[in-house]
């Protein structure tokens, strides 16, 4: 793929110095950092099973960050149950895959969840194979800076030389070794400096509903260390959802990538970056790390206190559209953000009108409906004459019929049903 030249002086990756764990610093007061073996007997247990996993670095975690209110995939998706705790293709949850593509990489004791405090115990059923404190129930949603804080705090109290991925829980990617080789290089270029990295992914059409990443010059190789299969871009600058002009152009062009909300830095360059652009998240951060060294217990305690009064603002606008040290890595694999019901087309085989379904379909002149039976008993074929461009999902306890080109509308529907007696229960 052609680039433009560009005379901007690229962003190294310099080696990053082994120094011993710290807490994040402020101004005022320096939090010392807790070993993770001295923390409690839970964390003793985390740190034998990552011991135990052969070809994973005991200082890379994961965090995936997994709230939502269940809006979008109603009335499949309810607030205990949101689009990364159910099952639409396959047999695992969305938070299940997205739990089983990172585990070759780090060990299960080093992936952490963020998540609602109402939908911690069905995270947990969900997900027995990971310690039970590394997962954390907000008590209140704040947006995503809020969540990157919060597990920064909790990995650093374990490892503050860690290097830590942040991932969305509600992804669909099928190309699993492709992303591991990208998430693989990018740990490797995040922990050599201070380098914030982002996955951007290579666009294939002209997307509207996206964010965009402006790419710039590419990073040098390293000089050192195994080689690298990934590109990796000087960050130019964030840019919205576009016009559809803008998003032909963007694509013409060759020089962005979707922003999929997926980042790779270590702790010290995340509190750096807090310190640097959000004091009172670096302040938060502080505290928090302090809390987590002394057990999830006393984590739940301080959130209880502080959480609500946290900004609500989202990481895109609190960091990364700020920092100036933010490299992309050239994400190849296929991506989906699954947004709402008409993508589910994407993925599933559709007959020769364009009828996707799952379940029985029986249709006469129906065409480019997404039609999915949820229902678990009493099950029966669905009809349909005439129907075009809708949406018809079943459950035991409700019923959904949408327009496709009005699918955005199924929040405003979904509120308005827990605004009613009647139907509260539902949501």
């Amino acid at each position: 793929m052609k680039r433009l030249p560009s005379k901007k002086k690229a962003v190294q990756a310099k080696p990053a110095p082994r120094t011993q764990a710290k807490a994040p610093q402020s101004p005022s007061k320096a939090v010392k950092a807790v070993p993770v073996a001295a923390s409690s007997a839970a964390s003793r247990k985390v740190s034998a099973a990552a011991s135990k996993t052969r070809g994973a670095s005991s200082d890379r975690f994961v965090i995936i960050m997994a709230g939502g209110r269940g809006e979008r995939f109603w009335p499949v998706s309810r607030e205990k149950t949101p689009k990364q705790l159910i099952r639409l293709l396959g047999d695992r949850s969305f938070l299940q895959q997205a739990v089983d593509r990172v585990r070759p990489l780090v060990p299960a004791a080093n992936i952490l969840i963020i998540t609602n405090a109402v939908q911690a115990a069905e995270v947990r059923r969900q997900l027995p194979e990971l310690p039970k404190e590394n997962v954390i129930g907000e008590p209140v949603g704040r947006d995503t800076c809020a969540a990157v804080t919060l597990g920064a705090a909790v990995v650093g109290a374990r490892s503050a030389t860690a290097v830590m991925a942040v991932l969305p829980a509600d992804h669909v990617i099928h190309d699993e070794k492709g992303f591991r080789q990208v998430l693989s290089d990018a740990f490797d270029v995040a922990s050599r400096g201070q380098v914030i990295v982002t996955i951007g992914i290579q666009p294939t059409s002209p997307e509207t509903g996206y964010g965009y990443i402006h790419s710039g010059p590419v990073l040098p190789a390293p000089t050192s260390g195994k080689a690298l299969k990934t590109p990796f871009f000087k960050v130019e600058r964030f840019v919205e959802k576009p016009s559809l002009e803008k998003a032909q152009e963007y694509l013409a062009s060759g020089h962005y990538r979707w922003n999929a909300g997926m980042f790779v830095w270590s702790f010290v360059t995340v509190t750096n970056a807090l310190s640097a652009h959000q004091p009172e998240m670096h302040q938060a951060c502080q505290r928090w790390f302090a809390a987590a060294a002394k057990g999830p217990k006393r984590l739940e305690t301080v959130l209880a206190q502080e959480y609500p009064e946290i900004r609500k603002i989202s990481v895109d606008f609190a960091l990364m559209e700020k920092a100036q040290n933010v490299v992309v890595a050239d994400g190849r694999f296929d991506w989906d953000d699954l947004g709402a019901w008409p993508a589910l087309a994407r993925h599933l085989k559709q007959d020769a009108e364009g009828n996707a379904a799952i379940g029985d379909l029986v249709h006469v002149d129906a065409a480019r409906n997404i039609v999915f039976d949820g229902r678990t008993r009493g099950r029966t074929p669905i009809t349909l004459v005439g129907v075009k461009d809708s949406i018809l999902v079943l459950t035991d306890d409700a019923t959904l019929v949408a327009s496709k080109s009005e699918s955005q509308k199924i929040k405003d529907l979904v509120r308005k049903l827990a605004a009613d007696p009647r139907w509260a229960d539902r949501v």
